[in-house]
C-alpha cells in the first residue's frame, strides 16, 4: 500500500505549479481551505470553497514544460496535465486531498458532479486518476463519458488513464463510439490501440454503415479500432473506401489493413503497394491522417 506522502505526490506537484504561476493571495486562500480539509471542518466548507475557486483563480492555463510533465507521469503514471488551467488545479488539489481522507468520498464526488456548472465539471472528471479509492468512482466517471457536453466528455476521455484502467468494455466501447458521434478525436484517449476490441469493431462498422446510408460520411480515425479484427466484411469495407473515399480514407483503410492479420488484408495491401510501403516504413501514420484538412 502507498504511503500517506507518496498518495499526496500529485496534489503536493500541483501547488507548486499555483506557488509559481498564480497571485500569492489566491494560492494563501487555497492553503486556508486545505487546512479546514485536514481539520474535518465539514463538507460545506468545501462546497463553498468549490464555488469560490473561479473568483479566486484564472481560467489560464497551467504553463507546463517538458519536465513538469515528466514530474507528473512520476507522481501518477500516465498522468498528463497539459491543458488544465490554474482554477482546475484548485479544485483538485482540494478534491484529491479530501478523497485520502473521507471513506465516502464517492457520494461526496457525485454530488459535486451533479450540481457542477461545466467548467468545474471539466475539472472534478480531469483529476480523476488522483482521487484515493478511484475505482469506487467508475459509475460517476461513466456518467461523464455519456454527456452531451464535449468539453466534459473530453475532460473524461482525453489524455486521461482512467477510462483505460477501469471502464469495463461496454463502457470503454461506448465511450469510443461517442467520442465519433459529437465529433472528437480519438488519438487524445489513452490505451486507444491496446483496449480495441471485437465488439467494438462490430459497434464502428455498424456505425459507419448507418452514416453511409445516410449520406454522410465517416472519420477515417474509426478504422484505427477495426483494423486488427477485419473479416470479409470489413475488407469489403476497405474497398469501398479505395473506391469510393478520399485520399485520407485510402491512407486510412492502408494502415487499418497493416494491423489485420487476415489472408486477404494482405492481397489488398497488394494493390496498394506505395501506401502499404510507407505505412510500413512508419512515414504514414493515424497522427498523419488525422493532420491533414477534411476533404
Amino acid at each position: 500500500m502507498a504511503s500517506a506522502s507518496s498518495r499526496t505526490d500529485p496534489a503536493a506537484l500541483l501547488l507548486r505549479w499555483l506557488r509559481s504561476q498564480a497571485a500569492p493571495e489566491a494560492v494563501a486562500w487555497l492553503e486556508d481551505q486545505l487546512e479546514s480539509l485536514h481539520r474535518g471542518d465539514g463538507n460545506h466548507k468545501l462546497f463553498i470553497a468549490m464555488g469560490l475557486v473561479s473568483r479566486r483563480f484564472a481560467k489560464t492555463e497551467l504553463r507546463l514544460g517538458e519536465d513538469d510533465l515528466a514530474s507528473a507521469d512520476r507522481a501518477r503514471s500516465a498522468w498528463d496535465p497539459r491543458g488544465w488551467s490554474l482554477a482546475d488545479a484548485a479544485r483538485v488539489v482540494l478534491l484529491t486531498e479530501l478523497s485520502h481522507r473521507q471513506s465516502d468520498f464517492a457520494a461526496v464526488f457525485r454530488d459535486l458532479c451533479r450540481t457542477a456548472d461545466v467548467s468545474e465539471a471539466v475539472a472534478f472528471y480531469r483529476g480523476l486518476p488522483l482521487y484515493g479509492r478511484p475505482a469506487e468512482l467508475e459509475a460517476q466517471a461513466a456518467e461523464g463519458a455519456r454527456s452531451n457536453m464535449q468539453s466534459v466528455f473530453e475532460a473524461v476521455a482525453y489524455r486521461n488513464p482512467y477510462p483505460r484502467e477501469y471502464f469495463d468494455e461496454p463502457r470503454w466501447n461506448q465511450m469510443i463510439l461517442k467520442a465519433l458521434f459529437i465529433g472528437s478525436a480519438l488519438a487524445p484517449i489513452q490505451g486507444l490501440d491496446e483496449r480495441s476490441n471485437a465488439r467494438l469493431a462490430a459497434m464502428l462498422c455498424d456505425f459507419a454503415h448507418e452514416r453511409w446510408a445516410a449520406g454522410r460520411s465517416v472519420s477515417p480515425e474509426l478504422w484505427r479500432c477495426v483494423g486488427p479484427f477485419a473479416d470479409e466484411a470489413v475488407i469489403a469495407d476497405m474497398k469501398r473506401l479505395f473506391d469510393k473515399g478520399t485520399a485520407q480514407d485510402r491512407q486510412a483503410a492502408v494502415l487499418a489493413l497493416s494491423s489485420s492479420p487476415h489472408p486477404a488484408a494482405k492481397s489488398l495491401l497488394e494493390a496498394h503497394r506505395d501506401l502499404a510501403r510507407q505505412a510500413a516504413s512508419g512515414a504514414l501514420t493515424w497522427e498523419r491522417v488525422m493532420s491533414q484538412p477534411a476533404q
